[in-house]
């Protein structure tokens, strides 16, 4: 029998936790997977502040939670001031590196190709990359939605050579849906650019495992709607998961969701009516 792949379900803290706070969420969750709370069908993951990777990764060990760092940089260890690179946050006890987030494009002016190496990096180092995607509403209003989404998925995998990840995560965040002032996205801009993430990840990576996710004021209210209404296999959480309750409790959401979807059934976006509701990351 073929196995099912998992439902990913994650969130960054941003930053946010102290030591204490981080070890007390790392906490609840052991708590409750050891209680068998946590569904089987879904694969929790937390991106901790980098300070507390090591004081969660040990509360977490044995849970089957995964760990990963907000980010890494992508050159190898040595001279430069304030970063950690991408065995330092393994060593720490991460397994997956999130890249490119809005927050790191807009307020730290990362580009595609720094995005690149930070993916290349990651895999040569045995990191799984998280890549984050998504168009401003500038870029929107453009109509230039597909052809960005492409531009930076083809980009971020376009120096692995004959290098691959043992499984790539996509996730499609819209700028424009997150954030205090983000606008609600309709299940027709989600879904459009979940279409784009799909067909050049099966264009240029067509041999490797990859999960499409999608970020964007994701809440208890819309989850159970944008897994049954669109074609994604996971979740990317801001705040309504920044405590443990709040990520236990979108996973039974998402668990139910996933039980009443039939197996290879294609989801209709159409389906799905104000999926998407403003409550900012």
């Amino acid at each position: 029998m073929t196995a099912v792949a998992p439902f990913w379900l994650g969130t960054s803290w941003k930053m946010t936790k102290t030591l204490g706070e981080a070890g007390a969420y790392a906490d609840d969750l052991r708590s409750a997977v050891e209680a068998g709370s946590v569904p089987p069908e879904v694969r929790l993951f937390v991106l901790p502040a980098a300070t507390a990777l090591a004081s969660v990764r040990d509360r977490l060990a044995g849970t089957g939670v995964a760990l990963g760092s907000q980010n890494a940089h992508p050159g190898p260890d040595g001279a430069v001031t304030g970063e950690v690179s991408m065995s330092m946050v393994r060593d720490a006890g991460a397994s997956m590196v999130e890249i490119g987030h809005a927050d790191r494009r807009t307020l730290f002016g990362e580009t595609d190709d720094m995005i690149a190496d930070k993916v290349a990096a990651a895999v040569s180092a045995g990191l799984r990359p998280l890549v984050c995607v998504g168009e401003t509403s500038a870029e929107r209003a453009g109509g230039a939605t597909q052809d960005v989404l492409a531009r930076q998925v083809r980009h971020a995998l376009s120096r692995l050579g004959t290098s691959r990840p043992i499984e790539l995560l996509v996730a499609y965040e819209p700028h424009w849906a997150i954030g205090d002032g983000g606008r609600a996205a309709t299940p027709g801009e989600v879904a459009e650019g979940l279409a784009v993430v799909r067909r050049v990840l099966a264009e240029d990576l067509a041999d490797t495992p990859a999960a499409v996710l999608y970020g964007g004021s994701v809440h208890a209210g819309n989850a159970a709607d944008l897994v049954t209404g669109l074609d994604v296999d996971g979740l990317f959480v801001g705040r309504a998961a920044w405590t443990a309750p709040g990520l236990l409790d979108l996973a039974r959401r998402c668990a139910d969701a996933l039980r009443r979807r039939t197996l290879r059934q294609p989801r209709n976006p159409d389906l799905v009516s104000a999926i998407v509701r403003k409550d900012p990351r």
